[in-house]
């Protein structure tokens, strides 16, 4: 919680999670966490692939299974009871607990948040092909917010669901509890509740009565 003090919108932590990662895991507690090597914290019960490769500054925390081929390029923080699947990439990334990125994504410079589920193949994608900063942009309101990064991936909120094969362009926010259909191209924001068919057609959840 102290990395988001005082800060008005999540990627604006992106530039100090390094920092934060290495200032954090000299306090975790010796008796739950592993210290491989330097700038490295894993949780005691984590099951990490043999084939895996791991390159700090990172945590991970109890409960996780790294998988074969997965690749963490460093800046990483993944919360208990994780999936960091077959060759996924991670870098500059924070993972809330019990997210999901289990099969073939790439993940940079983005942030998952409680129970974010990434289908298969699908991808953040973290850099404008004019290599100028990215807006995040309202497709609803019209607003466009200036982040001054070059590199912004996605926001995913609580309980989001990737579809299999979809792209999240450059500052991608996505609102808690919403689904996107597979082979999406998403752009912007796509407000929370909702189900992404294409940027034509979002639809609002109805209320469960039940």
């Amino acid at each position: 919680a102290k990395l988001f003090d005082g800060v008005e919108y999540p990627w604006e932590v992106l530039a100090n999670i390094g920092d934060f990662i290495i200032e954090l895991g000299k306090t975790l507690p010796k008796d739950k966490f592993d210290h491989p090597q330097e700038d490295i914290w894993i949780a005691k019960d984590v099951t990490i692939a043999k084939t895996a490769t791991l390159n700090g500054p990172l945590i991970i925390d109890e409960g996780t299974e790294v998988r074969p081929g997965a690749f963490i390029r460093g800046k990483v923080i993944v919360g208990k009871d994780c999936v960091v699947g077959n060759s996924t990439e991670l870098k500059n990334v924070i993972l809330f607990d019990n997210v999901q990125v289990p099969h073939y994504n790439y993940v940079g410079d983005s942030i998952l948040g409680y129970k974010a589920h990434m289908g298969a193949g699908s991808l953040t994608s973290n850099v404008k092909s004019n290599k100028k900063n990215v807006v995040i942009k309202n497709n609803v309101t019209g607003e466009a917010i200036e982040t001054n990064r070059k590199k912004v991936g996605a926001m995913l909120g609580d309980f989001v669901e990737i579809g299999c094969g979809s792209v999240l362009n450059p500052g991608s926010v996505i609102g808690k509890n919403t689904n996107i259909y597979p082979l999406s191209s998403v752009r912007g924001v796509v407000p929370e509740n909702s189900i992404f068919k294409d940027s034509n057609n979002v639809i609002i959840k109805k209320e469960d009565l039940s």
